[in-house]
């Protein structure tokens, strides 16, 4: 059995699907793109699908990742442009590795989000981070399925900077960027939860809903504070091709070639 790694998006308005809405598109481009997929036991029997920490609807993301098992043996690469090509347009599939490590999950420890936070000034969004992350603690309240939670949004957020979009153009409408570096925990800190917290320690607040978009998630690096592939192990664990078989290299997966 083969295990295939993808990396996918969710662009534009595409941004709005739900998870549920996701694995019925991306079920329907497996039957289209006739992917010899392993399904699971029992009587109701469904594909092989394993989806790591997908994110909440409504936010962007150039960062989603899932697992698929198949009965036969397929090109990474060959296989991801037939899936990208049957999905719509905002789901798309961007990267694909063969499975040669385990434990995808557990290298998903920290996001890098993305929130456009337009009529904002970019002073007011630096004094509200600087104020954030001067705190020790920044307790804020999100509704669950037993009621109101508190938790601490601050312990969670591994970096968190304000830039300026447009930092040669002035007269336009204010807009800043908040760039946010979150360490997955439990309970999960959101974008959404961070906003809240610069709303309680500095009353910032935006006029229209921020556009909020997940960058990057990986293994959150605790030296350099970024955030790196979760993918890039099974590259590197790909055996190498002698460029001397000419018939090898021909059929060798994409990124086989170095470790």
């Amino acid at each position: 059995m083969q295990r295939i790694r993808l990396r996918y998006t969710k662009r534009g308005r595409l941004r709005f699907t739900s998870h549920r809405d996701f694995q019925r598109a991306f079920e329907r481009a497996l039957r289209r793109s006739e992917v010899p997929m392993a399904y699971s036991a029992g009587f109701t029997p469904h594909p092989k699908v394993s989806y790591a920490n997908a994110a909440p609807t409504g936010t962007g993301s150039e960062a989603e990742f899932l697992e698929i098992a198949l009965t036969e043996a397929r090109d990474p690469d060959t296989l991801r442009e037939l899936l990208d090509a049957s999905m719509p347009e905002g789901l798309d599939v961007i990267d694909a590795v063969e499975a040669r490590t385990s434990g995808l999950a557990d290298r998903l420890t920290a996001s890098v989000w993305e929130m456009r936070l337009d009529g904002v000034a970019v002073q007011d969004a630096e004094k509200a981070v600087a104020a954030f992350l001067d705190a020790e603690v920044v307790e804020v309240q999100r509704r669950a399925k037993n009621g109101m939670r508190t938790f601490d949004a601050r312990a969670a957020v591994a970096g968190l900077e304000a830039l300026d979009p447009q930092p040669d153009r002035s007269g336009d409408r204010p807009c800043a960027i908040l760039r946010l570096v979150v360490r997955h925990v439990t309970p999960a800190v959101r974008p959404d939860d961070v906003l809240s917290g610069l709303r309680a320690v500095a009353d910032l607040t935006p006029p229209v809903p921020a556009a909020v978009t997940r960058l990057a998630q990986g293994l959150f690096d605790e030296e350099s504070g970024t955030v790196t592939d979760p993918l890039g192990p099974d590259r590197e664990a790909a055996p190498a091709v002698s460029t001397a078989d000419p018939a090898a290299a021909a059929t060798a997966p994409e990124g086989a070639g170095s470790a």
